[in-house]
């Protein structure tokens, strides 16, 4: 645009003060999850974004805001990751198994340290902190969306499914980074299929369930994989 200026460390305006701060967001995801937010200072995270402090200030009131519009960065991929096979002609036991594989793929990726969710919580602990809040928000929705699928297959303890699901997750999560991520994968994947099995066997009397347009819950597990993208629950790039 004419008369627009633009400064290497990106203070001027418009689309670049724009570039500046999702550059400064990326670099942070990646530092925050490979070492830690409280770990991380600003003057790093500047020097490594170049950017300058005040381009920093300019969208970020502290650490603190950038911490949370991290841990926002990283919900937003998962719930357009989520909205986008929910949306698809995947039935719902092959959406539930392919976050699964996701998951499985991304413990055994190079780089991992955990959940970005789970590590962020641990280091605020405080309920009522900005970070803590996000992570929460976050797992709310969670869990949310997947006791819905499980609903949609059987209605009957379909929370009960959904809080099982999410607690199977977080342990394989958890046992991939601190244990072998090979047999955290392996035992996310048969705890899956056992709790969508269970659960259908509850529906077996029940109405169909699908939701309208929606495949009958008849795939594999491998089938379900090859369709499903990525489910990360790390920053894209970490």
């Amino acid at each position: 645009m004419a008369g627009m200026t633009r400064t290497a460390d990106g203070t001027g305006t418009g689309r670049r003060v724009s570039e500046a701060r999702e550059r400064l967001l990326r670099t942070a995801g990646q530092l925050f999850y490979a070492e830690g937010i409280h770990t991380v200072g600003v003057d790093r995270l500047v020097a490594e974004s170049k950017i300058t402090n005040a381009t920093f200030y300019r969208h970020f009131r502290s650490k603190e805001d950038l911490a949370v519009a991290y841990i926002e960065s990283v919900d937003h991929a998962v719930r357009a990751q989520i909205d986008a096979l929910t949306a698809a002609d995947v039935p719902t036991d092959g959406i539930l198994r392919g976050i699964g594989a996701s998951l499985v793929e991304q413990i055994r990726s190079p780089g991992y340290r955990g959940c970005a969710f789970l590590n962020a919580g641990a280091e605020f602990p405080d309920p009522g902190h900005p970070v803590h809040r996000a992570v929460v928000q976050h797992r709310e929705w969670f869990l949310r969306t997947v006791t819905g699928l499980f609903a949609e297959i059987a209605t009957a303890q379909a929370d009960h499914a959904g809080r099982h699901f999410v607690m199977l997750r977080d342990g394989a999560m958890s046992a991939g980074y601190l244990g072998d991520p090979v047999l955290a994968g392996e035992t996310l994947l048969r705890g899956i299929d056992g709790l969508l099995r269970i659960h259908a066997a509850r529906g077996v009397d029940e109405p169909t369930a699908a939701a309208p347009g929606r495949a009958p819950a008849a795939a594999s597990a491998a089938a379900a994989a090859a369709e499903v993208p990525g489910i990360e629950c790390s920053p894209p790039g970490a």
